[in-house]
């Protein structure tokens, strides 16, 4: 029996309630008027056959959809998730489809399933199970941070968070607790997470964090690494193993591990320093090791002895995790960077040279773009300020350069009289001259005719009427 669109999209509704129990295959045939084996045979179709079109006649009609399957299976293919109504949205708008959106709805809930395998991404049936691995011990840790909130709002700090490592085999916890997830204090958070295991797993499992990825990428391409992650993860001798999208079950012993921490360490409690959150975690975690987990049914602290003695010895140095950036010199011999000025040598530097800035939480190192004849390149390092405007300087990078103490200053061949020598009375005398005009009333102007200027010029006499003439 070959169902009409109208019956179709009808017996459609039923099947939630069927997968849910609430409706069995004979109830849904009363309901509906059909017959189990057709309900049955729509029913439990993998992503439920769409019954052809058919003419009067009984051949198949061709639908709207059809022409612009392949155009919608290539947006599948490049976002498996993309929404039914986003693509019927873009077919009308930029390819002037005239089907319906129910009509998109459908073919998609039967392409996706196909695009998926052709992918080899899970089905949506499968999407929410996962398989439980284990691994042995020292092969694997898991990284998160956890966000806390304002818990030390009342402390002028405006966010907390949580940066957890759990060891994969043992499950033995790590966490710290900052003001910052920037790079330096992420792997900061690092170091001292080694230290606290004494050692270094084989593989640390991420996701898709911005301090370790460098940028998101389509499924199935290679994920580029951030380069200090990479260079971090060299020195320490460790695989970085990151998450493909919208996998937190990859990770979940750590996630798991996070609610933990929260609810026994925070839960109920008032600190006033991030030093105090650490010192409550590392005085909790002996009564965690001393525990039984419930996966692995063993004492948390005796699989950790295994786990710990089994990872890799630290290096004799730490890597310096740092902020690296292109910035000019300036004529006064200072390097601008993070609203600060720092200092370089004059005679190794001219205006306006590139230096390179390397940063780190604690200090801030100048080196030449350009190594010097023994190949060396560090022209300064300065202890990082705090704030902005600040001014850090050491006196012996300006050596050589002009003071300006040398300079001398003159106002004419004859030296000013110091203020402090004058008579009193003689300037006091000379401002009552200025300011009396009785005084000046009675100076003494001289007066002459116009016609002495023009004898002395040699010009003739300037009238303007012949009355005005003057008369010898």
């Amino acid at each position: 029996m070959v169902l009409s669109p109208h019956r179709w999209l009808e017996l459609r509704r039923f099947r939630g309630l069927y997968e849910s129990g609430a409706m069995s295959l004979s109830e849904i045939a009363r309901e509906t008027g059909l017959d189990r084996k057709t309900v049955r045979k729509y029913l439990l179709a993998p992503g439920m056959v769409t019954p052809p079109r058919r003419s009067p006649n009984g051949r198949s009609l061709a639908r709207k959809i059809d022409e612009f399957a392949p155009l919608v299976d290539s947006m599948l293919r490049a976002e498996i998730l993309m929404k039914g109504s986003v693509i019927h949205e873009r077919l009308v708008k930029e390819y002037r489809f005239t089907g319906s959106y129910q009509r998109v709805k459908l073919y998609v809930q039967e392409a996706r399933p196909r695009i998926a395998e052709e992918l080899g991404i899970l089905p949506k049936e499968l999407a929410g199970m996962h398989r439980r691995f284990e691994v042995v011990p020292g092969a694997q840790a898991q990284v998160d941070w956890g966000d806390e909130g304002k818990v030390l709002a009342y402390m002028g700090i405006t966010k907390v968070y949580s940066f957890h490592m759990t060891l994969s085999y043992s499950r033995d916890p790590f966490c710290c607790f900052t003001t910052s997830q920037d790079l330096q204090t992420f792997f900061d958070c690092h170091r001292r997470a080694f230290a606290h295991f004494g050692g270094v797993p084989m593989t640390i499992v991420y996701d898709r964090t911005k301090t370790v990825v460098r940028r998101h990428v389509a499924p199935g391409e290679a994920v580029p690494l951030h380069p200090e992650a990479v260079g971090f993860a060299g020195h320490y001798d460790f695989d970085i193993d990151v998450l493909a999208a919208y996998r937190p079950t990859g990770k979940g012993r750590v996630e798991r591990q996070v609610l933990i921490v929260r609810d026994h360490v925070l839960a109920g409690r008032a600190f006033s320093s991030v030093e105090e959150m650490d010192a409550a975690f590392a005085s909790w975690v002996p009564h965690r090791r001393a525990q039984s987990h419930r996966t692995h049914q063993e004492i948390i602290g005796e699989r950790a002895a295994r786990d710990h003695v089994a990872l890799k010895p630290l290096p004799p140095t730490p890597y310096l995790v740092a902020e690296r950036h292109l910035r000019p010199v300036g004529k006064d011999c200072l390097v601008a960077f993070g609203g600060n000025l720092y200092s370089v040598p004059a005679r190794r530097v001219r205006p306006r040279q590139l230096v390179e800035i390397r940063a780190t939480k604690s200090h801030v190192m100048l080196h030449s773009t350009v190594p010097d004849p023994s190949g060396e390149t560090l022209l300064a390092m300065h202890p990082r300020a705090v704030g902005r405007g600040a001014q850090v300087v050491e006196e012996t990078h300006w050596d050589g350069l002009p003071t300006g103490k040398g300079r001398r200053t003159t106002t004419g061949d004859i030296p000013r009289q110091p203020r402090h020598e004058r008579p009193l009375g003689e300037e006091a005398g000379a401002l009552r001259a200025l300011l009396n005009r009785t005084a000046a009333t009675q100076v003494k102007v001289s007066r002459r005719p116009l016609s002495v200027y023009d004898e002395l010029t040699g010009t003739r006499p300037f009238t303007t009427h012949p009355s005005t003439r003057e008369t010898s």
